[in-house]
């Protein structure tokens, strides 16, 4: 089970389009995901292999809430559980397959 799976994108164009449009801090969290696709890992394991400090995604999810939702009706290019889904207890998030490659695609045009 993940959170809101009704969210992520699953249109390679779409995924593309999303990581041209976002700000290069989204950028490289994109990137790291993409670089480790259907693995769910915990924020600071992800800030960790960022070398972003502690709460560093949550300003950067919520920087780029606008975008996602006025440009692309609040989907998104990666998926979530939430504390009660994950293994961990705390919200984890990662990128299927597909979006990774639509990501890897798009980072090397």
């Amino acid at each position: 089970m993940q959170h809101a799976p009704h969210n992520a994108m699953s249109d390679a164009g779409e995924v593309a389009r999303f990581h041209d449009r976002c700000s290069d801090l989204m950028r490289e969290l994109l990137d790291e995901l993409a670089d480790a696709p259907d693995r769910p890992r915990t924020f600071p394991e992800i800030e960790d292999a960022l070398g972003w400090p502690r709460r560093r995604i949550a300003s950067v999810l919520g920087g780029v809430s606008r975008l996602r939702h006025t440009e692309f009706g609040g989907r998104r290019p990666y998926r979530f559980h939430d504390e009660q889904q994950s293994a961990s207890g705390r919200w984890e998030m990662w990128m299927d397959a597909a979006q990774a490659r639509a990501v890897r695609a798009a980072r090397q045009r």
